[in-house]
């Protein structure tokens, strides 16, 4: 099987490079663009694709794939929200995805900057680095015997769980689905846990329901002196509610992997590029807002599994037993 990465990065040819001579069967080529409708031509003779959270594969893109011979989409990620499912179906494209790879690497990052944010680690850094030592506006909070308020208890959503009880914390969580492993947890409604969380963790997939979760109403109905993080999904905050959310000082400090409009910085370097956009340049004028360039999968245990079960995904196609479980299915 031929398959064509799109969006290649160097991290990510290293951790395919280094599982691919277990896979005879496979051969790889590399691209360094995004996958696009006047790009997708370029598929024919693969019989496969493969692209990531932010890559194009709407019903136009899709098309030219199948047009071209594609029978499959390989996302190496977890989230599918950027492909049209029922087009792909519809063309019998398959979509296969990685469901988990490493949810502890995403709940350290999320836990990461819920630290580094409360404690203004990176106004520290930086005032050091200009031989600045004075405390003034480093004053953070205690983590300690405080309530975290995890949404979303998955994977990703339990091990942030699990990171917050070692810190000594209450943990309460909200979730359609209650996880059973998580007997510590105690699970409310979604107003009691903004009412009682000190700190708001985002763990949960963006749908049509929890689009906006995060808005003026459920930030007024959050704790003054909050620490909120994200490293889920960015529409799941309203940004400009949020962007006055943090200018009533409600939030003592914020924490973003993710954020709306953040598919044309995701992964490139624009630092000599003019903003077309608004939105982070307003973030990251706030002293106590922490963005980062959805990263918290980055780890190298985290690429390893993604490149495996990627790869497996493409070889179960091979042998004709699909992995039912990696496979994305349009809502019925």
């Amino acid at each position: 099987m031929k398959i064509l990465f799109y969006d290649t990065k160097k991290y990510d040819k290293e951790s395919f490079d280094k599982v691919l001579p277990k896979y005879e069967d496979i051969e790889i080529e590399y691209v360094d663009s995004d996958i696009s409708v006047r790009n997708a031509v370029y598929a024919k003779g693969f019989e496969a694709v493969c692209g990531f959270v932010s890559s194009d594969f709407s019903a136009k893109v899709i098309d030219v794939l199948a047009d071209n011979g594609v029978k499959i989409i390989l996302l190496r990620c977890a989230g599918f929200n950027n492909v049209d499912i029922k087009r792909a179906k519809e063309r019998g494209v398959l979509v296969l995805r990685v469901p988990g790879y490493s949810p502890e690497a995403v709940a350290e990052h999320a836990m990461a900057l819920a630290l580094a944010s409360n404690r203004h680690i990176h106004k520290g850094y930086i005032k050091v680095r200009e031989n600045n030592f004075s405390l003034v506006g480093l004053t953070g909070l205690n983590f300690f015997k405080k309530t975290a308020g995890i949404i979303g208890t998955g994977k990703i959503g339990a091990a942030m769980c699990r990171i917050c009880k070692g810190f000594g914390m209450r943990v309460i969580a909200y979730d359609i689905y209650q996880n059973p492993d998580l007997d510590f947890v105690e699970y409310v409604d979604l107003d009691t846990l903004l009412a009682e969380s000190d700190l708001i963790s985002l763990h949960c997939p963006l749908t049509d329901d929890s689009y906006h979760m995060i808005n003026s109403e459920s930030i007024n109905k959050m704790k003054d002196n909050v620490v909120l993080v994200n490293t889920s999904r960015g529409a799941l905050i309203d940004t400009e509610d949020l962007i006055k959310g943090i200018r009533q000082h409600k939030f003592h400090s914020v924490g973003l992997d993710v954020y709306e409009e953040e598919t044309a910085n995701v992964f490139e370097n624009r630092e000599d590029d003019i903003m077309e956009t608004s939105i982070t340049s307003r973030l990251l004028s706030f002293p106590n807002v922490i963005v980062t360039s959805h990263q918290a999968f980055l780890t190298e245990e985290a690429l390893e599994a993604i490149s495996y079960t990627t790869l497996e995904n493409a070889q179960s196609y091979i042998e004709g037993h699909i992995i039912k479980q990696n496979l994305v299915l349009p809502r019925e």
